[in-house]
């Protein structure tokens, strides 16, 4: 079925790229994709990848815990450090400060055998080396060091995709942490194959993406690449189509082709969906809206996107069955 303006020929529901027309894209496109703002447009969702293999590490502080407040590593506060426990926040190494008053010293007891309960090395150490070791002067006599993140090969975000209907989640330099967190959870709570970000000028996996993720970074292949481009290129090799989510498509979610072996592509909170990776979509889509609020932001039009994609996978799965 021909769509409308620049998306061209759409894919049949439920298909791979293999032997089917591929649409004819965003190419030559004018301005790039809508602002932060306008992120109603996208799909996403697939078959579960758990195994994440070994690829480029987490990004690491100084040379050593204590060596200045640079440190992008370190944990810091009573609480901040028990919600890093309960969120499943891998942790290195623990600093538990020497001195504190009764009360500071039986809550500081507490948290130190939770810590060695868990598996991790608690050092006890002068309050003046947490100081150094502080960012903001409010460590509370404790400070973590997180283990670095093992990030996954693109080749396992597309191993995890098998040979089937499948979603995977393209982010064009989604910045915010807590939106990249909660995206992680929404592909992973739909059954994604795994995410796709950059190495560079984007979020990574940190404290704040383990907390609003809900731990869901542990069990979903997270690749980082050092270009998107050339990623969507590999992907498409593998039988998915694109689907770019921006303001300026003349179709909405409902009427493109969500379903079938997808790649959904996000823009940045700023500036969308950059002109290079959105000349690599082979058709765009929106959220479709009533109200008069501008749009969701990026993470609650990501979630919209991929149960769109897994209603559409369920229904075509429903119709061959």
């Amino acid at each position: 079925m021909a769509r409308s303006g620049r998306q061209g020929k759409a894919p049949r529901a439920g298909a791979s790229r293999a032997g089917s027309g591929r649409p004819s894209g965003a190419k030559g496109a004018g301005k790039g994709a809508g602002k932060g703002r306008d992120f109603g447009k996208g799909a996403s969702g697939r078959p579960t990848g758990k195994g994440a293999g070994k690829g480029p590490r987490g990004p690491r502080g100084g040379s050593r815990a204590g060596a200045g407040s640079s440190r992008s590593d370190l944990i810091e506060g009573r609480r901040a450090v028990v919600e890093a426990l309960e969120c499943g926040v891998p942790l290195k190494r623990a600093y538990v400060s020497l001195s504190g008053d009764s009360r500071d010293g039986q809550d500081l007891a507490r948290i130190a055998s939770r810590l060695e309960a868990a598996g991790v090395a608690v050092e006890r150490v002068p309050k003046a080396r947490l100081d150094q070791m502080s960012s903001h002067g409010a460590h509370q006599g404790v400070v973590v060091q997180a283990s670095d993140f093992p990030y996954a090969d693109l080749a396992d975000v597309i191993r995890a995709a098998g040979e089937g209907d499948a979603l995977i989640v393209l982010l064009d330099h989604v910045t915010d942490e807590g939106n990249f967190g909660a995206i992680v959870r929404s592909a992973e709570v739909v059954g994604a194959a795994g995410v796709v970000i950059a190495k560079a000028r984007a979020a990574k996996v940190g404290v704040g993406a383990y907390k609003t993720s809900a731990g869901a970074v542990l069990h979903l292949p997270i690749a980082q690449v050092s270009n998107l481009a050339g990623a969507i290129d590999q992907i498409k090799e593998a039988g998915f189509w694109v689907a770019g989510s921006t303001e300026h498509a003349t179709q909405d979610v409902w009427e493109a082709p969500m379903g079938g072996r997808l790649c959904l592509v996000m823009g940045s909170e700023g500036s969308g969906i950059s002109r290079l990776v959105r000349e690599k979509c082979d058709f765009e889509c929106k959220l479709p809206q009533r109200g008069r609020v501008e749009s969701l932001n990026v993470a609650q039009a990501t979630t919209v996107m991929c149960y769109e994609w897994l209603r559409r996978t369920h229904e075509s799965q429903a119709h061959e069955g």
